[in-house]
């Protein structure tokens, strides 16, 4: 059968209210408790053992006596029963019961155990006849040892008594059985019931003096220790306004005084220094959130605390709520498998650092992801992960590049080193036996091949001066003479070449602002690269005018004067050189990457020489000068490069920071092209 739900919740609820009852003590005072508790049982079992002791005395004596009595009694009417003189029997057993006040009742009963005699008569509940047909149900064996009677205790409404069987045996012969009931002795009682008594009132007395000092030590040392420790649990809660009124004197009310001094100047040192933490938690927010690399702070066990917005960016987690999502969850799949396993050796304490590098992303970005464990002062608990990510596709690019510019320049280098060094050698060791023409051939192709050499070093060092950080000075200048200048170095190149150099200007042109060496040197490249890849019958065409040429918008149709007007809606005027030609033209993949350094368009005229940093070049100088060079190309009829000069009455410092900011766009259009080019 099931327990009454009714019960049962009534048993729960009276044990919630002892376990709330129990808890409201001090330790102090459970501890009393407890030892009182102890004490009172030993000494309540010491009591019950000697009570026990005296009881068992008690039953040994009645025992003993009850023995003894029934012997003598049995010594006595034994004969009389031999004789059958029943009438004598009952005299002697009235006097013997007479005379001993410590008899309940004397029974004799036949060999079957039938009672025919008992003494009182009105002694047991009814009369005598019921009395006489009653009959003892006793061991077989009990008229086998006439001198050990068969003794034995039992309880009754009026008291316990001992029974005493004794045989009766005369001459070997058994006449049956004499029954003796004895009562206790009443001075031993007495003494076990004033020792149960005593005890009794010992144990209560204990418990009350128990309750009492509860009470006392409840009132004078729980009470403010609860109150005491309610204060500590508040200030641990940032709460410093907390204080203690107890009207209570002593130590403990130093103790709470002392409280509430330090209270106070807590609340005083948290009302000075917040603002100044707050600002310190502020800047230390803002300085993970403007790292130049990703942070991402883990628990742990792995859990994302904290994410910047570099290396939300990185990861692709703009405007997602990462705190508390499991990190690897949270990667794309293939990155969460690099990393998994140095995750789970830092977090197990098997390395105490791990340095992954992985591909991630489309297009690929090269990631360097650092795992750093967090520890308590101890160094033994991990409290959490630092993991800094590093974007290291523009070193990947730069070393990729560096390569593929080592790999260019030496192959240039030992194309016109190997020429020279061929020819001069013929020259040493033939040179009796070639003729004078012959020895020109040979000493044309070697300084052709030294001036091969020239441009190569050349174009390297001008691309390390624009990269470096020196100052360049512009001043106002005539853009006709370094055209001339330029025509007059290609045009014989171009005559023995079959293409027409042209040049087509307004009269007369605006001066610029601009440098006059790094003018010409854009100049030289750009018409070298035309005249490279122009054929036979083609031409060049070089032209100069000022841009814009007009005013966008008409100033006498506006019909208010409030309105933007031609000075303000129209850009800058500048003079724009463009430089067209009619060669083979540039694939429109090959247009995407012409100005990347190193890079050289492989097409149906590869062979040419070049080390595929001139257009680079070309675009390191304009972005000096504060613009920038753009281009159209239609593979098969040709391609056309231009770009603007500022005017001689144009602000350097605007020029300046002009200049800063279409580098810095540069580096980032350079750094994505790389990152596009990058193999997946």
């Amino acid at each position: 059968m099931s327990e009454h739900p009714y019960g049962s919740g009534t048993l729960a609820a009276w044990r919630r209210a002892l376990d709330r009852w129990w808890a409201e003590f001090s330790l102090q005072t459970k501890l009393l408790a407890v030892a009182t508790l102890v004490v009172s049982l030993l000494m309540t079992g010491i009591t019950f053992f000697a009570l026990n002791g005296i009881q068992r005395d008690a039953r040994m004596s009645d025992t003993r006596y009850a023995r003894d009595l029934g012997l003598l009694l049995s010594a006595n009417v034994t004969p009389l029963v031999a004789e059958g003189n029943d009438r004598e029997l009952a005299s002697v057993a009235e006097r013997f019961w007479r005379s001993s006040r410590s008899l309940r009742y004397i029974f004799f009963a036949d060999p079957d155990g039938v009672i025919y005699l008992g003494i009182p008569i009105g002694g047991t509940s009814g009369s005598s006849e019921l009395l006489l047909s009653r009959r003892l149900e006793l061991p077989p064996d009990i008229q086998k040892r006439p001198d050990n009677p068969l003794i034995r205790h039992h309880l009754t409404p009026d008291g316990q008594v001992t029974d005493v069987f004794v045989p009766m045996v005369s001459e070997g012969r058994y006449f049956g059985v004499l029954a003796l009931g004895i009562n206790p002795n009443e001075t031993l009682l007495a003494s076990a019931a004033l020792t149960r008594e005593v005890t009794v009132a010992v144990f209560i007395s204990i418990w009350v003096l128990v309750i009492l000092g509860a009470v006392f030590n409840a009132l004078t040392i729980t009470q403010p220790v609860k109150e005491l420790l309610r204060g500590v649990r508040q200030v641990a809660g940032g709460n410093f306004g907390a204080r203690i009124a107890l009207p209570i004197g002593g130590e403990l009310g130093e103790l709470l005084e002392g409280f509430n001094a330090m209270t106070a100047e807590l609340e005083v040192y948290k009302a000075a220094n917040i603002e100044e933490l707050t600002a310190a938690q502020v800047k230390q927010e803002s300085l993970i959130a403007t790292m130049a690399d990703g942070a991402v702070l883990l628990d742990a066990n792995g859990a994302i605390v904290l994410a910047n917005p570099t290396a939300r960016r990185l990861f692709r987690w703009e405007g997602r709520k990462l705190e508390g999502q499991e990190l690897i969850t949270e990667l794309p799949e293939r990155l969460a498998i690099e990393l998994h396993s140095a995750l789970e050796n830092v977090m197990i304490g098997q390395q105490e650092a791990a340095d992954v590098r992985c591909n991630v992303g489309e297009p690929p970005r090269t990631l360097r992801i650092v795992l750093q464990p967090v520890r308590d002062a101890s160094g033994e608990s991990l409290k959490g992960i630092a993991m800094t990510v590093q974007d290291l596709t523009r070193e990947v690019e730069l070393n990729a590049a560096q390569s593929r510019f080592i790999s260019n320049v030496s192959h240039e280098l030992r194309t016109p080193l190997f020429n020279i060094k061929s020819y001069v050698e013929t020259l040493h060791d033939l040179g009796d036996q070639l003729s004078e023409e012959e020895k020109k051939e040979f000493l044309g192709i070697a300084n052709a091949e030294t001036d091969r050499l020239t441009r190569l070093v050349n174009d390297v060092l001008d691309l390390s001066r624009l990269e470096s950080d020196r100052a360049w000075s512009f001043e106002p200048l005539e853009v006709g003479p370094a055209i001339e200048q330029t025509l007059r170095t290609y045009r014989l190149n171009a005559e023995d070449k079959g293409v027409k150099l042209l040049f087509e200007s307004e009269e007369p042109l605006p001066r610029v602002l601009a440098n006059w060496d790094l003018l010409l040197q854009v100049f030289d490249n750009l018409v070298g690269n035309a005249l490279k890849f122009t054929a036979e019958g083609g031409q060049i065409v070089l032209r100069a005018y000022p841009w814009p040429d007009r005013c966008l918008i008409d100033p006498d149709a506006l019909p208010s004067g409030d309105l933007p007007h031609c000075d303000l809606t129209s850009p800058l005027p500048r003079l724009r050189i463009e430089i067209g030609d009619s060669g083979c033209g540039i694939s429109e993949a090959d247009q995407d990457r012409i100005f990347e350094r190193f890079f050289r368009v492989e097409n149906a005229v590869h062979f040419e020489a070049g080390t595929g940093l001139g257009l680079s070049i070309v675009r390191g100088i304009l972005d000096k000068h504060g613009t920038q060079i753009r281009m159209v190309s239609e593979p098969g009829i040709g391609t056309s490069f231009w770009f603007e000069l500022p005017l001689e009455d144009s602000d350097q410092d605007e020029l300046r920071l002009t200049a800063e900011r279409r580098a810095d766009a540069a580096e980032r259009a350079t750094q994505a092209m790389a990152e596009a080019a990058l193999p997946g």
